[in-house]
């Protein structure tokens, strides 16, 4: 083979890799029995409930397989849970916004899982607001053309490359549909030309792709407003993992689902046990079996066993990898490997339940708001790594503003988040799993103040004498009730070498081991990880297949 031939061979195969999977032939599936009555002997063990986990065992349930989800939480769903408190407040964990396909015109259909129909989502006022110290720009719902008019009413010196970059998202969006519906009939002698926009920006960072378009530092920064939805600086964040979404949320919308991000996770757990599955709460995996190099069941922390044909980790990589297995040889490489990937950020959120309508009071109309001190994301991304909440941006979202009864009558729920490295939090650690935990409610008491402050001169004037109830998430608590390795809320980062092709599979080298979640493909978000169940559970069918 030439290096010619070689070359190409390989660029289909790195482009292909970031193809989201589309749709699944569940026709050419096996299909299980789901008979027998030994309740240690499964077909399929998903370790985890987060919507990756979820998914993925759904899909084993529609097609008739046995299948036990194990999950060390007293609720399933990881992030997409809520928690309730005195006054009547329920707070989401995580939520704020997704896109939603549409069926018969209403928007409530749970990518990949068209029989669920209970679950409403419903439109933000405007997609977000975000707020710099030069502008303040609401972004339309549904209506990209105002959008950029909006910006090239602000930039009218720019408005060339507005409307460029967005041609430049559009093409990507196109090509990649193209390139998934041509499957392997590709000709690479003319992929340039057949598909222009993919091989522009696949091999480039989000802000090398702006750079070609956009000379203003601020107009970058506001058309990349959403970078810390997806974890990294445009810098460092690979091109297309920003652009897919980003214009797929500008065409079609953002939505949140009546009831909360819990509706979603319990509708999914329902799914399963209707379909003969089991969802088993309170249960901590600590070891996964494993003989001749291949898993076979898990063992929970009090010593139960269950069997299954395959096992499927929805747990981080490095617990999966590091304390439910042990140290073999034949993984030192596949783990160590791990090294040159950086972990995602945490968060750190604070609760609150008002005690009278502010948000109304306000005449605030928008559901999510970003505030950003400056225009330079490399700057506030250190910022958010050293948790400097004096400085860094920060997010406030006001549900009351999507739905009436969001919130108790008269009464506000609301949700101030700044994105955190770990790091800072690690001196905190040790005495706060021994519950020892009088310096560290010290320091998120600190920052909370901090925060609740900015937002009341920026916001909401009154703020701090309106609380009733307050309820602050570290990065810790993202660690103790999600296991989740440095409270990652994202997973590994999107970089270029860690997305797409590149990122880790869901296969593992121990056999009939699998990893779903954002910890894999195709990476975070709640669009990400119930994709990244199902193709997991895709590849497993075509291994049982042949």
């Amino acid at each position: 083979m030439s290096n010619m031939n070689k070359g190409r061979r390989e660029f289909c195969k790195s482009v292909m890799g970031i193809v989201p999977m589309m749709t699944l032939d569940w026709s050419a599936f096996p299909k299980g029995a789901n008979a027998g009555t030994d309740t240690q002997q499964y077909d399929a063990i998903i370790i985890g409930s987060g919507l990756g986990g979820l998914s993925c065992a759904a899909a084993f349930a529609r097609q008739g397989f046995k299948v036990l989800v194990l999950e060390q939480h007293n609720r399933p769903g990881g992030y997409a849970t809520s928690f309730k408190r005195p006054g009547g407040f329920v707070f989401d964990v995580s939520l704020h916004s997704t896109s939603v396909p549409e069926r018969d015109g209403v928007h409530n259909l749970i990518p990949g899982f068209p029989e669920i129909t209970d679950v409403e989502f419903l439109p933000h006022p405007d997609l977000y607001r975000v707020i710099y110290p030069d502008y303040d720009i609401q972004v339309p719902q549904r209506n990209l053309e105002a959008y950029i008019n909006t910006l090239a009413g602000h930039f009218p010196e720019e408005k060339e490359g507005i409307i460029g970059i967005y041609d430049d998202m559009l093409g990507l969006s196109d090509d990649i549909q193209k390139l998934s519906n041509a499957g392997n009939n590709v000709d690479m002698s003319r992929f340039p030309t057949d598909f222009p926009y993919l091989y522009k920006c696949y091999s480039k960072t989000w802000g090398q792709v702006v750079d070609e378009r956009i000379i203003s530092p601020k107009l970058k920064a506001i058309i990349s407003s959403q970078w810390g939805y997806y974890g990294l600086p445009p810098s460092r964040l690979a091109s297309f993992y920003y652009a897919l979404p980003a214009i797929g949320y500008l065409k079609t919308g953002g939505f949140y689902p009546r009831d909360r991000s819990q509706k979603i996770s319990n509708a999914l757990v329902q799914f399963i046990e209707q379909r003969g599955g089991k969802v088993m709460l309170k249960t901590r995996v600590g070891q996964v079996l494993v003989k001749e190099q291949a898993a076979y069941g898990v063992k929970t922390d009090k010593g139960e066993e269950f069997k299954g044909k395959v096992v499927i980790s929805n747990a981080n990589a490095y617990d999966t990898f590091t304390k439910m297995l042990k140290a073999e040889p034949y993984l030192t490489d596949y783990i160590a490997k791990w090294d040159q990937y950086s972990v995602s950020y945490s968060s750190f959120q604070i609760f609150l339940g008002l005690k009278q309508n502010l948000v109304g009071q306000s005449g605030i109309t928008s559901s999510e708001i970003f505030y950003e001190s400056g225009y330079d994301m490399d700057e506030g991304y250190a910022n958010m790594q050293k948790a400097d909440v004096e400085n860094c941006g920060f997010g406030v979202t006001l549900y009351d503003n999507i739905y009436h009864g969001y919130s108790p009558e008269g009464k506000n729920t609301l949700n101030i988040i700044a994105l955190q490295g770990f790091s800072h939090w690690e001196k905190y650690e040790t005495d706060y799993f021994k519950g020892n935990k009088t310096a560290y409610r010290k320091e998120k008491e600190r920052m909370a103040d901090i925060l609740i402050h900015r937002v009341e001169e920026t916001l909401l004037p009154g703020l701090s004498e309106a609380i009733e109830v307050k309820e602050i998430g570290t990065p810790l608590t993202n660690v103790r009730y999600t296991g989740n390795y440095r409270g990652a809320i994202y997973g590994w980062d999107q970089t270029l070498n860690n997305s797409g092709q590149n990122r880790v599979p869901h296969n593992t080298p121990i056999k009939n081991l699998y990893l779903a979640g954002a910890w894999t493909k195709p990476g975070h978000g709640y669009g990400g990880v119930l994709w990244s169940g199902l193709e997991c559970f895709g590849e497993i069918m075509r291994n049982w297949q042949f």
